[in-house]
C-alpha cells in the first residue's frame, strides 16, 4: 500500500506518535512518502528517524496514492485537502491537536487504528465542497477556489459593518447588515457557523447553511439551503475592500467584486474507521447526553 503523510507543526510530544506511526507502517510493508516540509520539520526532532522518503510538492501527489495520512488537527486537515484537490485520495486524520471532529483517529489507539486501516477495515465519509467564482475573474486564488468548512465574507480594517446582497439562483433573498457572512458546508456546521449560532448538520446533509456574523437585523437568522443553488454575494464596505476565506485562506477583495458560490464538482474522501460514526464525535467532542437524567 502506497502512503502518503502529511502534517504542519508539532503539538506536545508529536515527535512520540510520529514515530509510532512510521513504525506501525513499515511493520505492515506501507510504501511511505513524507510531505517534503514536513520532513524538515520532523528532521529537527532527535526522537523521529531520518531514513524515510518524501514527496515534496503536490504535483508527486497523484491517483497512485492509497491514503494520505494527515498529522495534526481540523486545520491541518484542511490543509491537507488542497494537495488532494479532486484526486480521490482518502484522508486519515490523526489527532494530536485538540478539538478534532475531522481527525477523528485518537493518538492514544494509533498503532492498532492504523493496521486496521492497512487491512482496509474503514468506510469513507463523502464531503461535500464549495467552489468559488469571482465576477469579474480574480487571479490570486492559485487554484484553490474550493473550501471544505466554509467561505466567509466578513470586514476588513475596519469597525463599520459591511452589507451582502445575496441572491439564491438569480433570486433576491435580503441585505445582510453585519461583522461578515458565513457560507457553510455540512462538514463546516460545527466550525465557525455553529460558534455563530448556526445549525449542526450530519456530513451528509444535501445542503449548505448561510450563518451572519453579528448581524444588526436581529431577525437575520441562519438559513438551510439546498445544495444545488447558487449563491451570489454582493459585498460593500466603507474602505472599499472587503475579507473573504476559504477555509481560512484569506484574500482581500475590492467591493466591485462579486463572489459566486456553488457546490464544487468533487468531493473529498474522509476515512472513518469501522467503530466510529460522527454521531458518536458528536456526543463525545460536544459532550451531548451529558445528563444525569441519561
Amino acid at each position: 500500500m502506497k502512503v502518503g503523510i502529511y502534517g504542519q507543526f508539532y503539538h506536545e510530544h508529536s515527535g512520540t506518535y510520529i514515530q509510532l506511526l512510521l513504525d506501525t507502517l513499515k511493520k505492515n510493508k506501507a510504501e511511505i512518502f513524507i510531505e517534503k516540509n514536513f520532513l524538515e520539520v520532523i528532521n529537527q526532532n532527535d526522537e523521529v528517524e531520518k531514513n524515510y522518503s518524501s514527496f515534496s510538492v503536490f504535483e508527486n501527489l497523484d491517483t497512485s496514492y492509497d491514503l494520505l495520512f494527515s498529522i495534526g488537527g481540523d486545520g491541518t486537515i484542511l490543509k491537507t485537502i488542497t494537495y488532494v484537490k479532486d484526486l480521490g485520495i482518502p484522508i486519515a486524520g490523526i489527532n494530536t491537536g485538540r478539538l478534532g471532529f475531522l481527525a477523528t483517529i485518537k493518538k492514544e489507539e494509533l498503532e492498532e487504528s492504523i493496521t486496521l486501516l492497512l487491512h482496509n477495515h474503514y468506510k469513507i465519509s463523502a464531503r461535500t465542497l464549495l467552489s468559488v467564482k469571482t465576477q469579474p475573474p480574480h487571479a490570486d486564488f492559485n487554484n484553490l477556489d474550493f473550501a471544505m468548512n466554509e467561505i466567509t465574507v466578513s470586514r476588513r480594517n475596519s469597525t463599520s459593518m459591511i452589507t451582502v446582497r445575496t441572491t439564491l439562483n438569480n433570486e433576491y433573498l435580503t441585505t445582510y447588515w453585519a461583522d461578515g457572512l458565513i457560507v457553510a458546508t455540512p462538514t463546516g456546521s460545527t466550525g465557525y457557523s455553529l460558534s455563530c449560532g448556526g445549525p449542526v448538520m450530519t456530513p451528509d446533509a444535501s445542503c449548505f447553511v448561510l450563518t451572519p456574523i453579528a448581524p444588526h437585523n436581529l431577525n437575520a437568522r441562519p438559513l438551510v439551503i439546498p445544495d444545488n443553488q447558487e449563491i451570489k454575494l454582493e459585498v460593500i464596505s466603507r474602505e472599499g475592500q472587503y475579507l473573504t476565506s476559504f477555509d481560512s485562506r484569506m484574500h482581500s477583495l475590492p467591493n466591485e467584486t462579486t463572489l459566486i458560490l456553488k457546490k464544487a464538482s468533487f468531493k473529498i474522501k474522509m476515512v472513518v474507521l469501522e467503530h466510529d460514526s460522527f454521531l458518536k464525535t458528536l456526543r463525545k467532542k460536544m459532550l451531548w447526553g451529558e445528563d444525569k437524567r441519561n
